[in-house]
């Protein structure tokens, strides 16, 4: 009893509906710290190779001497088809690989993205490993052209010198699949999706021959010129589509054979110059995070991840010492290394932050950072929840409190008289017994008020649905109208929130309640989804979490000018202006971003735009109606 009258008293304490907003404040701020402490040497830890059987830098390389000049010959060839149609150029590269005593197949591969006909042929041998039964085999891809568009020469010439020099050892236990894509992302994504049978036959051609469970796979990417180019350092290029990534394990290997065995520094993110400070891991991590989020394919390797292929991109960068020679032996014992394997890699992380080629942070320790920013939404919701159930005028604590029943009967019999002559005045009371007292309450107190869902309901989930609209236009409109179209969603969103308001208010009129749970069920379910997407992509998860914060703190006013503040604070958070800020910051164009988001929909699978306009958008909306509401009230 003594419990029910504490909580009962706290539940109508108007001060509890203050705290909401501090703990909601709290999370956000203790959510962002905890992200920004990550780089320090407390929080995160040094890689290692938890697989045992792939012994990295252990064998002794032979790609060298001769193969120089089989190299140089390669690249030489490659250089004469630059000009050449897509069939030359695949029935030359593919007779260089035949002359290995290769089995060779060719695959056309067709897709259509914003009006874009994106269309090219891929060539891949395979070659049967001595010691293999044709249940496993390791993959080594080199794009035609890289992504930025240049001719891979070196890269090409390297896997086509590694082709014929593999073959020459009877050591592999696997077989090893040599592929030369038309382009860095549709090319290899058209491949593996054949290659798993998840391809529409309509837009990819089947493949004629393929070998066992794919283990693994290496891009190598090494434009280099005609003429060859030395490098400083190797860019390990990770991220896959939709934030997924390869087993730590891989990573781990390359970056101990590159650097311990070869003497190639390695670097990531597009970090060339990281001098392992706080600033620098911090950079290394952040721009990590936004690649992770924003899920786009970064490499040739990005299309087998999704596949539970772990698969890493060989980017040669800066001017050094270093030449093809090192990087042929770099894949050799890379190579070598997964050939030991017994399994699948799976002993170490496949979630993780990396802050630079030797230290990342683990998924158990940056995790709670995006999961205290979702939680802030889930306490808004029920602070929200707990509000539209409150009377209008509530009383916080007990009016009365009576004397045991131990005290005397005399005192009881004194006040008898003069409580019946109020009793008709005396609102009905109910009771509970606390620490040998009795506390009442007025019934009113400990009523809830019935709450009005239909309308909240159905607006959240109409909002939900809304967001399918500028899903479907940017996804499928031609490149020649995506900047009119994105310009027109601009302005129709911006001002669609003060629209609908009017609208409520003319012929609905909601009230305070109603827009109170329409507040309440959109946060409730951005937090929701936001918790959801932190164990599957915690970098978008964050990143929308933060722009979403002030919608935890923005309500109905009837303060016109405290009201029009909270809704320029809300248009400036527009996803859309957004969008368009973040491409001006980063120097792209709108149009070029939605080209790549289309053919990302089309042709990887990616679903990072479904995040933004079916969670994050709607969450916007509908708070928006809220604060406009009280505009017009």
């Amino acid at each position: 009893m003594a419990l029910l009258a504490t909580i009962l008293a706290l539940r109508r304490d108007a001060r509890i509906l203050k705290l909401p907003p501090y703990l909601s404040a709290l999370c956000i701020i203790v959510g962002v710290a905890w992200l920004l402490v990550l780089p320090l040497n407390e929080y995160s830890r040094n890689t290692y190779v938890s697989e045992n059987a792939l012994l990295p830098g252990q064998v002794h390389t032979y790609f060298t001497g001769s193969e120089h000049n089989i190299f140089r010959a390669y690249r030489h060839e490659v250089a004469l088809l630059v000009d050449s149609s897509v069939e030359e150029r695949t029935q030359k590269l593919g007779d260089l690989l035949r002359a290995s005593n290769l089995k060779v197949a060719t695959q056309n591969y067709e897709y259509h993205a914003a009006g874009r006909n994106i269309s090219n042929k891929n060539v891949y041998a395979i070659l049967q490993g001595p010691r293999a039964d044709a249940t496993e085999a390791v993959v080594l891809v080199a794009a035609w052209k890289n992504m930025d568009g240049e001719v891979n020469y070196s890269g090409v010439a390297l896997v086509l010198a590694l082709a014929r020099y593999f073959k020459r050892w009877s050591l592999w236990s696997k077989d090893i699949i040599f592929l030369i894509s038309g382009d860095s992302t549709s090319g290899p994504q058209a491949w593996v999706d054949a290659y798993h049978d998840q391809h529409d036959p309509r837009h990819v051609e089947n493949l004629k021959i393929k070998s066992g469970a794919l283990q693994g796979a290496v891009a190598v990417d090494y434009p280099a010129g005609p003429w060859g180019h030395r490098y400083d350092k190797l860019h390990i290029v990770y991220d896959g589509v939709n934030g997924q990534l390869p087993n730590l394990d891989l990573f781990n290997t390359a970056v101990s054979i590159a650097s311990g065995q070869m003497g190639i520094g390695c670097t990531l993110q597009r970090m060339w110059k990281h001098d392992d400070s706080y600033q620098e891991r911090l950079r290394t991590m952040l721009r990590g995070m936004l690649s992770q989020g924003l899920g786009h394919a970064t490499g040739p390797h990005s299309a087998f991840i999704p596949y539970h292929v772990d698969a890493i991109t060989l980017v040669t960068v800066g001017d050094g010492w270093h030449d093809e020679m090192s990087l042929g032996r770099t894949v050799e014992s890379l190579f070598r290394s997964l050939n030991n394997l017994l399994e699948h890699l799976h002993q170490s992380f496949f979630f993780y932050l990396l802050l630079q080629a030797n230290r990342f942070v683990s998924i158990g320790t940056y995790l709670p950072s995006a999961m205290l920013i979702a939680a802030n939404f889930s306490i808004t919701a029920i602070a929200l929840w707990v509000q539209s159930g409150r009377p209008a005028t509530p009383s916080a604590n007990p009016i009365a409190t009576e004397p045991s029943s131990s005290a005397s009967k005399s005192e009881k019999n004194k006040g008898k008289e003069a409580e019946k002559s109020k009793d008709e005045k005396k609102p009905s009371m109910t009771v509970a017994e606390k620490d040998g007292a009795i506390a009442l309450f007025p019934t009113k107190d400990l009523e809830i008020t019935e709450r009005a869902l239909f309308l909240p309901l159905i607006f959240v989930l109409t909002t939900h649905f809304l967001g399918l609209l500028p899903l479907y236009v940017f996804n499928n409109t031609p490149e020649p109208y995506l900047a009119h179209t994105f310009l027109a969603v601009s302005n129709i969103t911006s001002v669609l929130p003060l629209g609908a308001a009017y609208l409520l208010r003319q012929f609905k009129r909601p009230t305070a309640q109603e827009m109170t749970l329409i507040q309440c069920f959109s946060v409730l379910f951005l937090g929701m989804f936001l918790s959801a997407l932190a164990t599957l992509n915690f970098s978008l998860a964050f990143i929308i979490g933060i722009l979403s914060c002030p919608l935890s703190f923005v309500r109905t006013s009837k303060n016109k000018i405290l009201g029009t503040v909270m809704y320029a604070v809300l248009a400036l958070l527009n996803p859309v202006m957004v969008i368009q800020a973040a491409t001006w910051f980063f120097g792209h164009g709108v149009v070029e971003i939605l080209v790549k988001a289309a053919e990302g929909w089309h042709v990887w699978g990616l679903w990072t735009q479904v995040v933004v306009w079916l969670v994050w958008w709607p969450a916007w909306f509908a708070g928006s109606v809220v604060v406009a509401g009280g505009l017009f009230a």
